[in-house]
């Protein structure tokens, strides 16, 4: 389901999903509530859609943003992502959009591959990275 219609160019919008457990037909299912948040030209928050799924997909991302291209949204400058299927969807419907992705999705993404009596010490120096105040010095870091 989508909301009314919205104003036509969006500076940020957020692409995000949250995955539940439900019963349905006396089963437990899981279903991804996806929401769709965007900070029109005057700076106002506005939900721009809640979409229900079983999995969340590029097939599934480019019918939402189709839909929004369909409901008026003409640009958007920048779509916040957590780094999945999405920004190839965002290309497809949105070609000139920057996409940005989710720094806590880039962490966990990450920390998949440190085992576990590591993780601790990682985390210290992908601190270091992230919060460096220019690309050199968050490359030199990364040379550490």
């Amino acid at each position: 389901m989508a909301s009314s219609a919205p104003a036509s160019t969006y500076p940020i919008v957020w692409l995000d999903a949250i995955h539940y457990k439900v019963r349905e037909k006396g089963k437990v299912a899981s279903k991804a509530v996806h929401t769709i948040l965007g900070v029109n030209l005057k700076g106002k928050n506005e939900v721009l859609g809640l979409y229900i799924s079983e999995h969340e997909g590029v097939n599934f991302w480019l019918q939402v943003l189709t839909d929004l291209g369909n409901l008026g949204v003409e640009d958007i400058f920048i779509a916040c992502v957590d780094g999945l299927k999405v920004p190839k969807a965002i290309e497809a419907v949105f070609p000139n959009t920057k996409v940005q992705l989710c720094i806590v999705h880039q962490i966990r993404n990450s920390m998949k591959y440190v085992g576990t009596k590591n993780q601790k010490e990682f985390m210290v120096d992908l601190k270091r990275v992230y919060k460096a105040t220019t690309i050199d010095l968050a490359a030199s870091e990364l040379d550490i």
